[in-house]
């Protein structure tokens, strides 16, 4: 007699169990489907010490018919797929069949279900796969499913699970999960006696998310609503003063069913491009709506990860979905927070500052600095007119000093026939203040229309540390990092120049060498036609060194070794090159090198110019890495602090 064989069902179970049940989260992860499936309308979970002394659903959705009842308890018995066409176009969370036995075969189960409003219904209970009773009952329109004792006679998987307050965690996630996927169902969620969540069921969105996150975190999301023939996507997205410091925050649906898919996280964060802080993630929940047949939920034992049949289509989708949402809202974080004002309030007279004219002679010293650096204007137009200031600072900050840019590096000399800036700037002696007009010449405004709200028209006040510049309008108080901004305004300038290589590369005087360890020049050496690509001519050099030939002529001065060798290290560590992020990862980097420092004092004027070359930004509330560049008081919080309004 042969040594192979069949199992027995009931071994069968377990070892099924074993894909299906991983904690007592899973097994109420596959109840809530069911009822869902089921139609309800309301849903309440009860459960005890983690789930592992009981897990309870209750639905009144359209219940079991009273002969199907112990057969949902058989493997693979469903009534929701017949044939294998089906399995392209799964409209339904549960499908497979297999849960039921599985949760069965590990644990004691009650489940008593009735289709109609009669109060009779079916009971079957079920205790380590071996059925108990199975007889009439009373029982509500809906199903009630009692699990008790998980794994009591599985003792190997019940000494893995963890504390009572981990696995509170991981059903408080699946509940929150179905609620933000089903805001039209009502969830009820206890433990230990203690509700800890509430729905209203009423198919507002926002309202689940403020059950779950709190209000503030709800009025701080905006909607994100688009479709396409074949997408749809309706959500909400957080501003990015609502961050938060892991991805769990982030809830991606499709056609209902909650998925980890990086297909849809990675162009999210794609579309928060420079908005968010490093290593935080935006709270979240998009519900991606598609025919069936162009996604596979069949690839995984729980059901959490999909294939997408179109992938880069949905990827741009959502990306631009995600963008067009976050463009209609500005970003100033409000620097206190206080209750709304009510109606009627005191308010005692109010101070007004105001910045006083120049005075005439100060006036006549402007005109004759300005038609003494006409010539030099004229000269630097075609680089600076509609762009950000492109020279870097070259001394290290140190406090109350007042900063006035230097010229551009002298070590450059143009690849085509004609004279740079540079030299420019050697053949005419500078005198007067020649580099403050330059400066001011370099924040022109440009004629670009801002992607977001308008940025606020500001009048300047002063300067906090070297580093804040204070501000004021109608509405209150603004403080704006200068740093910050500055990098805001080279990035989007160096990002425009770095998409025109060809335009500006310019041979370096003295070549520049760099070198890197054995593995890493390797691995450069098959990459050297990226740096091409961004206007950086490097050469194998011999050996582990590499030559830098020729950059930018718009490079930060004196940086151009540190750039590079920024740029080099990101193209060994990716696996691939994309020119497109190469791109955005050199324009961050030079401006964050050519940007003013903190401890470095502005004259009035070059803080205006500032304010205003930060209003005609595309993009002016956040920095290239993300933090906020302004930070709002209004009047009333002002106010309110002072003790001059009595509510």
């Amino acid at each position: 007699m042969g040594i192979i064989r069949p199992l027995d069902d009931h071994l069968a179970n377990q070892i099924a169990a074993g894909e299906v049940v991983e904690r007592p989260a899973s097994v109420l992860k596959e109840l809530i489907e069911n009822a869902v499936d089921a139609g309800a309308a309301r849903i309440d979970v009860s459960a005890e010490e983690g789930g592992l002394n009981l897990l309870r659903v209750a639905d009144n959705g359209s219940g079991i018919q009273a002969d199907d009842v112990l057969f949902a308890f058989q493997r693979h018995a469903t009534s929701k797929i017949s044939t294998g066409k089906d399995l392209f176009q799964i409209s339904t969370l549960g499908f497979r069949g297999e849960a039921l036995p599985s949760i069965a075969a590990v644990a004691k189960v009650k489940c008593a279900s009735a289709t109609d409003d009669s109060g009779l219904g079916r009971l079957v209970e079920i205790e380590g796969g071996n059925i108990l009773a199975n007889r009439e009952t009373n029982a509500p329109k809906g199903t009630e499913m009692v699990v008790r004792d998980l794994f009591y006679n599985t003792p190997a998987r019940l000494k893995y699970m963890k504390t009572i307050q981990t696995e509170l965690s991981h059903l408080s996630d699946v509940v929150y999960r179905q609620a933000l996927a089903r805001p039209d169902i009502a969830f009820t969620f206890v433990h230990n006696g203690n509700t800890l969540l509430r729905t209203p069921g009423n198919g507002d969105l926002r309202q689940v998310v403020a059950a779950i996150y709190g209000t503030s975190s709800a009025k701080a999301m905006i909607e994100v609503k688009e479709e396409n023939p074949d997408y749809s996507i309706r959500g909400l997205t957080a501003l990015p003063i609502e961050t938060r410091a892991n991805r769990n925050a982030v809830t991606v649906l499709v056609n209902g069913r909650y998925v980890r898919s990086q297909a849809i996280v990675q162009p999210l964060m794609q579309a928060y491009h420079t908005l968010l802080p490093l290593h935080r993630y935006p709270l979240t929940v998009l519900d991606l709506k598609m025919h069936p047949t162009l996604v596979d939920v069949n690839v995984h034992p729980a059901k959490l990860e999909v294939r997408f049949s179109k992938e880069n289509e949905l990827r741009k989708f959502v990306e631009d979905a995600v963008k067009k949402a976050l463009s209609t809202e500005a970003y100033i974080p409000s620097g206190a927070a206080v209750r709304a004002p009510k109606a009627t309030t005191w308010v005692q007279d109010q101070i007004r500052f105001q910045v006083p004219a120049a005075e005439p002679a100060q006036e006549e010293l402007a005109a004759a600095v300005q038609q003494l650096a006409e010539p030099f204007l004229a000269e630097s137009k075609s680089l600076y007119d509609s762009e950000s200031m492109t020279t870097p600072v070259r001394e290290k900050p140190t406090p109350n000093k007042e900063w006035t840019p230097p010229p551009p590096s002298q070590e450059q000399s143009s690849y085509s026939a004609g004279k740079s800036v540079s030299s420019q700037w050697n053949e005419k002696p500078a005198t007067g203040r020649i580099p403050e007009q330059i400066w001011k010449s370099a924040f022109a405004v440009p004629d670009v229309k801002p992607q977001v709200p308008d940025f606020p028209e500001l009048s300047w006040i002063g300067q906090l540390h070297g580093t804040y510049i204070v501000a004021q309008n109608v509405n209150g108080l603004y403080l704006i990092d200068q740093h910050a901004a500055h990098e805001r305004i080279h990035y989007e300038y160096y990002y425009d120049k770095f998409g025109r290589p060809e335009e500006a590369s310019q041979e370096l005087l003295l070549p520049v060498t760099l070198e890197f360890a054995p593995d890493e020049s390797t691995v450069l050496r098959g990459r050297l036609n990226a740096f091409q690509s961004a206007g950086v001519y490097m050469e194998d050099f011999g050996g582990n060194t590499f030559i830098i030939r020729a950059v930018p002529h718009w490079f930060p001065g004196g940086d151009e070794a540190a750039v590079v060798r920024e740029m080099a290290e990101w193209v060994i560590q990716e696996r691939s090159v994309d020119l497109h992020v190469l791109r955005e990862k050199a324009a961050i980097m030079c401006s964050c090198k050519a940007s003013i420092k903190a401890n470095q004092a502005l004259t009035r004027e070059s803080g205006e110019k500032l304010l205003e070359r930060l209003g005609a930004c595309r993009q002016p509330y956040t920095c290239p890495h993300g933090r906020p560049i302004v930070v709002s008081f209004s009047t009333y919080e002002l106010e309110k602090m002072f003790k001059r309004v009595t509510s």
